[in-house]
């Protein structure tokens, strides 16, 4: 009997987001899971400014920690934008998708304020933020990986800035071998 063949291309993508730069200013996120269904939101005024290079943070930071049950991994498992906050119909947020929002916090921080801090700094913040709330740190965040985290981000925001308006910038999510 002869050997399996094995594929050579990569499994489909988990979740494919498309944020759109439209016309007028404003912008949309649309994430569509494998299975074809789709949850999206509008971000308009100064969502649309602020939240395009937010979300584009977040692909930065899971993909390049490999954090699939952070925000985009979450979605591709079924959530929705809603379940994202109070009531929490999904329950609390695992700890992959707390420490994501934290890295992507302070960066968003750094980007307003126009400062660079150092892992030390962020693990400071998180080790502040997890002692409030009577917890300890699920992670430390070292300094090739907050580089490799900026680089992709740099290269993200290119992209998008050079994005026309009407264009959606598309990026494949896929989960890590494990």
């Amino acid at each position: 009997m002869p050997a399996p063949v094995r594929s050579t291309s990569p499994p489909p993508a988990a979740l494919i987001i498309a944020i759109k730069k439209k016309t007028d200013g404003s912008a949309s996120l649309a994430c569509r899971r494998a299975d074809g269904s789709v949850t999206w939101q509008r971000q308009d005024g100064t969502q649309g400014r602020f939240f395009p290079l937010h979300d584009l943070t977040h692909y930065a930071v899971e993909t390049v920690l490999g954090l699939d049950q952070a925000f985009y991994g979450l979605v591709a498992a079924g959530w929705e934008f809603s379940d994202f906050g109070h009531p929490w119909p999904r329950g609390p947020m695992p700890a992959a998708a707390i420490a994501a929002e934290l890295i992507v916090g302070y960066l968003d921080s750094e980007r307003a304020a126009g400062t660079t801090w150092t892992a030390e700094e962020f693990n400071a913040k998180a080790a502040a933020y997890h002692e409030a709330r009577g917890a300890s740190p699920a992670f430390r965040l070292g300094e090739a990986d907050l580089a490799r985290i900026r680089q992709t981000r740099a290269t993200l925001f290119a992209r998008w800035e050079a994005l026309l308006p009407g264009a959606t910038l598309e990026l494949p999510f896929q989960h890590r071998e494990r």
